[in-house]
């Protein structure tokens, strides 16, 4: 296939829109099922390129979530706990266990729910049966992947009255080394971000504490190849192989650490007693219970326990989550990885940090206040890696 034309660009009013290679050559994907469109491949190719980093670097199958060219989550494929099984809502799938894909993918679309709504996901191996099924009952716009288990396939053709999108690429595809694209009608260039993230990256430990066990470093592995395909400016947590908290696309760097920060709180607090035993209705779908929880946690638009709403959504009348239950709880996590991708130029993205149980941080390091922000990690007892490499991504 030399080109594949599109319904229309990113907006219903940007028309022609088409993909195709510059240089006359076939396309290293096949359109399986479904007519995906311009920001469905804007997605897939930029998680394709995250899951196939992390399954080189660390050597285990990955998958991504993706909205609007940014990852709500990527993950790489261990066993999860019953708790996490339990508010990922995979606990009914006793067959999860053996298959690491799968694992990968139920921690990837369960980390940040309410944005992998609709999501666009990724695969690093061939889709089996198990990943398929798991697929099935989410709301999601497609998926890329190097291929398809044949029962995997028809289970997927038969997601969305027939019409998911499935992309089938080639693993062996390597882009030129200089890419370009056009703004304003202007063509900008430049060489592929090419650089190679892996667990040597972590030897500057510029820290009091060095201790850097294995899992730490596969989980700054995660943040690092996660924020490469991140809209900057970026901050990602990380733990158990799995990115649980992305701040993107903001102007400053604290407000990345908040935004990653809260997400990761909620992804923690969803795994407490009191959110995994809410009463649910029977007849309550997971989209309204990921909203739910959300409001039950956050307590933002709606005061899920008020009486006249809580009818809605529980069989009897939940206890609020109050803001002391919550940090209580939240002041037991320790072991948390995070990556930025840019220097931190304040200490309070440390202070920050602290609060969602970071113990491990990397970051290029460079600025001026660095001495600062090195202090602030050693009175909490951090390590704190400079890797020397920024990794924005626009």
């Amino acid at each position: 296939m030399k080109e594949f034309e599109l319904k229309y660009g990113c907006n219903p009013n940007q028309k022609p829109a088409r993909i195709y290679m510059n240089d006359g050559s076939d396309l290293p994907v096949e359109i399986l099922n479904g007519r995906p469109g311009y920001i469905n491949f804007l997605d897939a190719f930029n998680s394709w390129q995250l899951v196939k980093e992390l399954k080189e670097a660390l050597g285990l199958p990955a998958a991504a979530s993706f909205k609007h060219v940014s990852p709500t989550s990527a993950a790489v494929g261990t066993v999860l706990p019953e708790k996490l099984k339990k508010a990922c809502f995979v606990d009914d799938v006793p067959e999860l266990d053996e298959s690491p894909l799968a694992c990968a993918y139920a921690r990837a679309r369960g980390t940040d729910r309410l944005c992998s709504f609709g999501d666009w996901v990724a695969l690093s191996d061939v889709c089996d049966v198990t990943t398929a099924k798991l697929l099935k009952r989410e709301v999601s716009d497609g998926v890329i992947a190097p291929g398809y288990e044949p029962e995997a396939l028809e289970i997927l053709k038969s997601k969305r009255k027939g019409g998911y999108n499935i992309v089938k690429i080639d693993p062996n595809y390597v882009p030129e080394e200089k890419e370009t694209k056009q703004v304003f009608g202007i063509t900008f260039e430049q060489g592929r971000n090419n650089y190679k993230i892996s667990p040597d990256l972590f030897t500057n430990i510029v820290t009091k504490n060095k201790d850097l066990p294995e899992t730490a470093v596969r989980d700054l592995v995660v943040a690092l190849i996660t924020l490469k395909y991140t809209q900057s400016n970026s901050v990602c947590f990380a733990v158990d192989g799995q990115a649980i908290g992305v701040g993107a696309g903001q102007q400053s760097r604290v407000h990345c650490t908040r935004l990653a920060g809260g997400k990761a709180d909620t992804w923690f607090l969803r795994q407490s007693d009191k959110v995994l035993n809410l009463p649910f209705r029977e007849d309550i779908g997971r989209p309204i219970r990921d909203n739910v929880i959300d409001g039950y946690i956050n307590q933002n638009e709606e005061d899920v326990c008020a009486d006249g709403i809580w009818q809605n959504y529980f069989t009897e009348q939940p206890a609020p989550f109050t803001k002391e239950e919550q940090k209580a709880y939240l002041e037991t996590i320790d072991n948390v990885a995070l990556g930025s991708d840019a220097f931190f130029p304040f200490s309070d993205n440390i202070d920050r940090a602290k609060k969602s149980g970071v113990k491990y941080v990397a970051e290029p390091g460079g600025s001026i206040r660095d001495q600062a922000v090195i202090d602030c990690a050693d009175s909490y007892n951090m390590v704190m890696a400079f890797t020397g490499m920024r990794l924005f991504h626009h």
